[in-house]
């Protein structure tokens, strides 16, 4: 045998065999149409966006085999109507924040994000590295449902707000558009806590239905115009240190799909996930400062309130945890992984962060000093 030959023919054998092989795949992999279902306005490309990167990465991944539709809250299911539908089967999937749920559970609070929680990065960990994600299959199981994560905010501000807040008492009775588990926190410190959909917060502002209303950050909150309703703008946003966003998918359908389909929609909630929240942080910087610059007054929450809800959030867990067993399950998991990844990150990624932030704000200010 020529060995000259044999190695020069390899890669046109490989070719040949490469050219054989793709249409075979393609004649097996069944043609999916499926329709997902956002609990988010089409206007936000941040958050409404992280849906549309799953199924444009799921269609090129399968040769356009497997398509997925995304639909805006309200034109095929409300806004916090998505579990029902994925549940009942009346939809395939939805992307959402699981934390919307906390009615029918406050579990489903631990997918999305809980007030003192876990930023971004200590989140990703527990759902990826430390059990997070099979601590929930569980849960979201009992709901007819699997989830992935499927995008992500980081920190978030704590909202837009009529009035200032100095005490606590100044949230007495306050009408505070806020999701999740922390609506129950700050109902137990006397504010009164409403949940509307994204694209319903800005009317319900102005009219004064409402007396405050968070959203996410900057950039979101800069396009829904909440600048012009509420001067106060208020950080940190406690209760969400780094929202998770999540695909649920009716568990039937997802069993049904093939192992390349399965590993597809793995593969392109990461790439929401990642490419969400580069998104947001690319964004937020410049934004902030056009808000700033077109009169928002930004503002931190006092000391005191902080420590109030603080304490307010834990007491809270704990009444929870008692009179639910599910609950109890996942937060035991979840509050022993964050108190580990507390204790690394004030060590390593706290103390280089504030220093940095420290000098960067020193220098900011020698350079504003009039030279003489």
């Amino acid at each position: 045998m020529n060995r000259r030959r044999f190695v020069a023919g390899a890669p046109l054998a490989a070719a040949a065999a490469t050219t054989l092989a793709a249409p075979a795949i393609a004649q097996t992999a069944p043609e999916l149409r499926w329709r997902m279902a956002s609990s988010f306005p089409k206007s936000l490309d941040t958050i409404y966006g992280a849906g549309e990167v799953v199924a444009r990465r799921v269609a090129a991944l399968t040769d356009n085999k497997f398509q997925i539709r995304t639909f805006a809250a309200g034109e095929i299911v409300p806004a916090f109507g998505t579990v029902d539908a994925v549940q009942q089967g009346n939809i395939e999937c939805a992307h959402t924040a699981s934390y919307y749920f906390t009615g029918k559970d406050p579990t489903f609070a631990f997918d999305g994000t809980v007030p003192f929680g876990m930023n971004f990065r200590q989140q990703n960990a527990w759902l990826n590295a430390g059990g997070g994600h099979e601590v929930m299959k569980e849960f979201f199981e009992s709901y007819n449902m699997v989830s992935f994560q499927a995008g992500n905010t980081g920190a978030q501000m704590g909202g837009w707000f009529r009035k200032e807040i100095r005490t606590v008492q100044d949230l007495s009775g306050l009408k505070f558009r806020i999701g999740g588990f922390a609506g129950n926190v700050i109902q137990k410190l006397g504010a009164v806590p409403q949940q509307i959909a994204g694209g319903d917060i800005y009317a319900a502002l102005e009219r004064g239905t409402i007396d405050a209303a968070e959203w996410i950050g900057p950039y979101d909150d800069e396009k829904l115009g909440f600048n012009r309703v509420a001067p106060y703008y208020y950080y940190p946003g406690w209760w969400e240190g780094g929202l998770n966003l999540s695909l649920h998918i009716n568990k039937a359908k997802y069993d049904e799909l093939p192992a390349l389909y399965k590993e597809a929609l793995t593969s392109a909630c990461r790439d929401a996930t990642i490419e969400t929240i580069a998104k947001y942080d690319n964004q937020n910087p410049l934004a902030l400062r056009r808000l700033i610059a077109g009169g928002a007054q930004l503002r931190a929450f006092p000391r005191e309130v902080m420590q109030a809800c603080y304490r307010a959030t834990f007491e809270l867990y704990d009444e929870t945890a008692a009179a639910n067993p599910r609950f109890k399950k996942v937060y035991d998991h979840f509050k022993a992984y964050r108190d580990t990844q507390l204790q690394w990150f004030r060590v390593a990624e706290n103390s280089y962060d504030s220093f940095v932030y420290l000098m960067q704000a020193q220098e900011q200010q020698q350079a504003a000093q009039p030279r003489r």
